[in-house]
């Protein structure tokens, strides 16, 4: 048997269960947990409000590390007693789970449980994202919710590429945090005029939203012409309306980009981007932000803390 959270009715809190210890597919391994990465998309999948739908009862839990304990039917590797990273898209809540072995990719024995499980989502997601936007040195990336888990990666690999980055988030405390990480300017989004701000500064090549809704309006009018926006989330709640005229008039190019949705349709490509990820931790360049680790009995306090946005960096449950 085994120890996990489960969602049994959508939008009320998880509940510790015990569970028979699952058995491994055709393709796929079992792993012993050792600490699984809280997201905003968890918070939005246990109310049933994510892209992706899961029908109760369900374990949530994106990203994980831990250790292979065995291995399906046609599974070669990794071996069993390999320690990795995944994203497996809900599972990770629980002392084992099985994934898909394709999916699992070996971590630097230098990185500890939690940052792997910090690192996956939150620093794929930026680097698919400013791959996609063709973020180039000299250009001047602005990154709303920038003290979150996604943002502050963003803010990183922003600063590694070359690029001036303009920090936004919502308190001086949390500037600080983004300032460390690199930023260049700061904005705080409850007391500065973020379009003004950013034009002040000479306007945006690159932006990066998490956010969505306002935030995304100011933004949008503080492109530079040839601009690239990348929505990749709405945190704010608030889906925004694009006007086309904006777009047409700076030739401003607006990217749709759903990182999860790489899993179905090209899993390689994030298996190559965690790879090379890895290989940049590994030169001490990139340094994961934890701010809360909690055991698994406090999972919902976990996802509370992302939904009340009482967290920096990353959230992890230490299974």
């Amino acid at each position: 048997m085994m120890k996990a959270m489960q969602i049994h009715t959508l939008g009320a809190p998880m509940e510790m269960v015990e569970l028979p210890r699952p058995a491994p597919a055709r393709g796929e391994v079992l792993v012993r947990v050792h600490a699984c990465g809280i997201n905003f998309g968890d918070t939005l999948i246990v109310e049933g409000k994510y892209q992706e739908k899961f029908e109760p009862p369900f374990t949530p839990g994106m990203e994980i590390c831990g250790t292979v304990e065995a291995l399906g039917a046609g599974v070669e590797s990794p071996a069993v007693g390999t320690r990795i990273g995944a994203y497996g898209g809900a599972g990770g809540l629980a002392e084992y789970t099985c994934i898909a072995a394709d999916r699992c990719v070996e971590v630097p024995e230098s990185m500890s449980n939690e940052e792997v499980a910090a690192f996956l989502v939150a620093y794929g997601t930026s680097h698919l994202a400013l791959e996609r936007a063709g973020l180039k040195a000299g250009e001047t990336l602005l990154v709303l919710g920038a003290s979150g888990g996604v943002g502050l990666t963003a803010v990183e690999l922003g600063k590694l590429a070359g690029a001036r980055v303009i920090a936004v988030a919502r308190s001086a405390e949390k500037l600080a945090v983004c300032k460390a990480a690199g930023a260049d300017h700061l904005v705080n989004s409850e007391t500065d005029d973020i379009r003004a701000v950013v034009k002040a500064l000479g306007g945006a090549d690159v932006v990066y939203d998490p956010v969505g809704g306002a935030q995304f309006k100011a933004a949008l009018r503080a492109c530079n012409p040839l601009a690239r926006i990348i929505p990749l989330g709405f945190a704010s709640g608030d889906i925004p309306q694009i006007p086309a005229n904006i777009l047409l008039v700076k030739n401003i190019t607006v990217i749709g980009y759903y990182w999860g949705g790489y899993t179905v349709f090209a899993p390689q490509i994030l298996t190559d981007s965690f790879r090379e990820l890895f290989r940049i931790y590994a030169t001490g360049a990139l340094k994961p932000y934890i701010s809360h680790v909690l055991p698994l009995e406090q999972a919902n306090e976990a996802l509370t803390l992302l939904k009340k946005r009482k967290s920096t960096g990353k959230v992890v449950v230490r299974i």
